[in-house]
């Protein structure tokens, strides 16, 4: 029999059926999470839902919180993957800000799951072992560097101080999408444009 293939650090890569099964249970979780909060979402819960034996689930998570940091990793990644290709595909500095917005609450919009996950994940009172926030420094300078390239570029005001307008702007990113979760009719499509118009009313020269 074939030997299973090797990374670099030697650790046993996984196969494509193990890749499917962790993908099934990262997206079962997704939706589980997104139903019924974390607390209800129990490995036998999972287990169930994939239609597999709590042991089966285990195998490839070797505990809850593991799965949850999977499947809150998943949207993480979905979320930046749509920014960054929109924030590239920006016509010049000050455009990309606006893409920044626009993709991140688009992004929410199209995906409300991904909304109840993150807020589940970074509760503070749920002990879900994810470390992340919402504030953190790495995010809030990928805005600010995008801000800067504006002011650079003469395309905002000279006198704006990118950190602290990349904080604002992520504020009221998070508050009109946390809206999502107590108000599902919310417009956010309307709400983008008001942050836009904010936006561009703060950097205007």
């Amino acid at each position: 029999m074939p030997a299973r293939p090797r990374g670099a650090d030697g650790a046993r890569q996984p196969t494509v059926t193990e890749r499917a099964r962790r993908r099934q249970l990262v997206d079962v979780t997704t939706e589980l999470v997104a139903a019924h909060g974390y607390a209800a979402c129990s490995l036998q819960r999972i287990a169930d839902a994939a239609g597999i034996t709590k042991g089966a689930v285990i195998y490839h998570f070797a505990s809850k919180n593991a799965v949850i940091r999977a499947a809150y990793d998943s949207v993480i990644d979905a979320l930046t993957a749509r920014v960054a290709e929109a924030v590239q595909t920006a016509p010049g500095p000050a455009a990309a800000v606006d893409a920044y917005v626009e993709s991140m609450v688009g992004h929410m919009a199209d995906h409300p799951t991904h909304v109840r996950v993150l807020a589940e994940a970074l509760a503070p009172a749920t002990d879900t072992g994810v470390d992340d926030a919402p504030a953190s420094p790495t995010r809030q300078r990928a805005l600010a560097d995008l801000i800067a390239a504006a002011v650079a570029a003469g395309e905002y005001r000279a006198d704006l101080d990118p950190a602290t307008l990349a904080v604002i702007v992520h504020g009221a990113i998070d508050a009109v999408v946390a809206q999502t979760l107590t108000d599902p009719g919310y417009d956010l499509t309307a709400a983008t444009a008001s942050i836009l118009d904010v936006l561009h009313r703060a950097t205007a020269r």
